[in-house]
């Protein structure tokens, strides 16, 4: 295996799957997130310990570990910039730590599209907004607002080719399954905002 593979697998995983959710949680609330609300280790979750600025400080790291991700990829090997985000993002939500038991991989996605394109990244919070404005459930944002932005690359004319976009969104409708059985059952959790 090239060298450079080697090493971009290597720190897009390492950076993808740092579990930030469980270990703020952890440090600050001396308490597991992943024995609360629905045992992920994301920002929603977090949030439903009723502290918003954990859940804040949660949703901002791991947009920032996407982001670092991306943007170093891009300074040292801009050639296989969608093999790093698909490694941070797949890190995410499966650490292997964690027995591949990770988040749902949304702000991780988030900051990657801020390093790629700052266009879709502001689609996809519009959007993410919006929808859970209108519907109050998260994982229904987080679904749609990544077909939104794979039907905006489709539409228009970037840098990056649209595959990638259709590939993240299947990656998070997968990572949602569960929250899409819950959402068909009407027992999907709304957020208290």
């Amino acid at each position: 295996m090239n060298s450079d593979l080697t090493v971009i697998i290597f720190y897009s995983y390492l950076l993808g799957s740092i579990p930030f959710g469980l270990i703020i949680t952890r440090l600050f609330l001396k308490q597991d997130v992943r024995k609360i609300g629905s045992g992920n280790i994301g920002a929603t979750n977090v949030l439903r310990t009723g502290k918003k600025s954990l859940a804040i400080l949660t949703l901002f790291l791991d947009i920032l570990k996407g982001y670092i991700c991306i943007y170093f990829t891009l300074v040292n090997f801009p050639e296989f910039i969608h093999l790093a985000a698909l490694i941070c993002l797949l890190g995410h939500i499966f650490p292997i730590w964690l027995k591949l038991k990770g988040g749902k991989g949304v702000a991780t996605y988030l900051g990657i599209l801020l390093a790629l394109s700052f266009e879709l990244a502001l689609i996809f919070s519009i959007s993410w907004l919006l929808i859970l404005y209108i519907t109050k459930y998260s994982s229904l944002s987080s679904i749609l607002s990544s077909l939104n932005v794979f039907l905006f690359s489709f539409y228009s004319t970037l840098i990056y080719p649209d595959f990638i976009y259709l590939t993240f969104f299947i990656i998070i409708l997968f990572a949602h399954r569960e929250n899409l059985v819950r959402l068909k059952n009407k027992t999907e959790r709304k957020i208290k905002l």
